[in-house]
């Protein structure tokens, strides 16, 4: 669906449906989460942004204005603002189980994914359902993708039979953004090692690394890179409360980056340009408020999920829900409803103040079919019918039930106009 069509959909139906953000739509009362949002919206779209923590905030807001001091300047007040960037990093590293010196600080999960792509040049294997953060940057590449299982796991055996003797990086995320399936990245970890030593017991020299795009399980799973096996970890602010535009890359040291931005050295000269002392400070702050919430936040939204998943296949019993229903984050429910434009869905339901998404933001914006979808041999009219709705801090049980019958309305709404 073009550009200009999605707006001309956009009118029709404003005019038919007027705006409904009122008083009578449910708001999360302010809790421990420390967040406010005014507008009066129930928002099912987690998975692609989240809102600042206002702890996050504080902790930023020096850094805006009394201590905006470059990092890298030589005086008193200049030192005192880069041993705080310091002890931010040496922070987001215990969170994870690393060290500091590991860290590349970075824009964004993306940019971190370009740099670790960047810096190896043998066969890479991945996976077909992976964020176009990943895919785009394996154009061109002499890469292999795995296809998953129907539930949108990737097979640790799959990975092992795609691994060349000239293979240099495994990249897969630890959850798919789509689905939420968890994959067994322990396992893929292990395929990983033994191939290592076999080259070491072969005497081969190419080195061969496990990175994992760890941005959506973060303040979901353990992210502890010892645990996981990984030798490469990327992570994102803005999906943990934090700010947006903030990210970074782990590396162990056996890992030999290459550079990708070049100027001043900042960054143990693999990322140069002034530090976002602010963003990493707030990112810090993120990450332990996330991590330390994690199980009870857990079991918290997969009670949410599930009530809202009942509440849409008894209504709609013909609707398919995707993804491991086992093993999935509790943020995600991905379901369809075959037979139903899901855009139309999704501009309906903004008129009733509900925000949700047919896919992740990226792949919303390109207007193309979802390749999660089409790996997974999900049927097109099934996949053009399919909301992602990823929950988190602003869900609770009354705003769930309210969007779910103003989903259940929405698809009745569309089926009666097909008829």
């Amino acid at each position: 669906m073009s550009c200009a069509t999605l707006v001309l959909l956009r009118r029709c139906i404003t005019s038919k449906l007027p705006v409904k953000y009122t008083s009578a739509t449910p708001r999360l009362a302010k809790s421990w989460y420390n967040i406010s949002v005014k507008q009066s919206i129930i928002y099912l779209d987690h998975a692609a942004a989240t809102p600042l923590d206002e702890r996050v905030l504080a902790a930023m807001q020096p850094y805006f204005a009394d201590q905006f001091y470059n990092p890298s300047a030589p005086y008193a007040p200049a030192v005192a603002v880069k041993r705080a960037y310091n002890e931010a990093k040496h922070r987001l590293a215990v969170c994870i189980g690393g060290q500091a010196s590991e860290l590349v600080m970075t824009a964004g999960a993306t940019e971190s994914i370009n740099l670790m792509i960047g810096s190896v040049g043998g066969h890479i294997v991945s996976s077909a359902i992976e964020h176009d953060a990943i895919l785009k940057t394996l154009d061109n590449r002499d890469a292999t993708l795995v296809m998953p299982s129907r539930k949108g796991s990737i097979a640790a055996r799959d990975i092992q039979a795609a691994i060349r003797p000239d293979t240099e990086l495994v990249t897969i995320a630890i959850a798919n953004h789509e689905l939420g399936t968890i994959q067994p990245l322990r396992e893929i970890a292990q395929v990983v090692r033994a191939e290592r030593q076999r080259r070491f017991e072969a005497g081969e020299q190419m080195p061969i690394y496990l990175h994992t795009d760890a941005s959506q399980g973060a303040g979901q799973l353990d992210i502890n890179v010892a645990r996981l096996g990984v030798d490469a970890l990327t992570l994102n602010a803005g999906k943990i409360y934090g700010p947006k535009q903030v990210g970074l890359l782990w590396c162990d040291r056996t890992v030999r980056l290459k550079p990708q931005v070049y100027g001043g050295g900042q960054e143990r000269g693999l990322r140069s340009g002034t530090e976002n002392v602010a963003g990493t400070v707030g990112f810090a702050t993120a990450l332990e408020l996330v991590q330390q919430h994690r199980n009870s936040e857990n079991k918290r939204l997969c009670e949410l999920r599930d009530q809202l998943q009942r509440q849409l296949t008894q209504a709609f019993p013909w609707a398919i829900v995707s993804g491991d229903q086992k093993r999935r984050l509790a943020s995600h429910l991905h379901i369809s409803f075959p037979g139903i434009d899901a855009e139309r869905l999704v501009f309906i339901l903004e008129q009733k103040g509900v925000l949700a998404a047919t896919g992740s933001a990226c792949a919303a914006n390109s207007g193309t079919r979802s390749h999660v979808l089409e790996a997974i041999g999900l049927a097109p009219e099934a996949a053009d019918g399919s909301l992602r709705l990823t929950l988190g801090r602003l869900s609770n049980e009354e705003t769930c039930a309210v969007a779910g019958r103003e989903i259940i309305a929405a698809v009745n709404l569309e089926k009666a106009r097909l008829a």
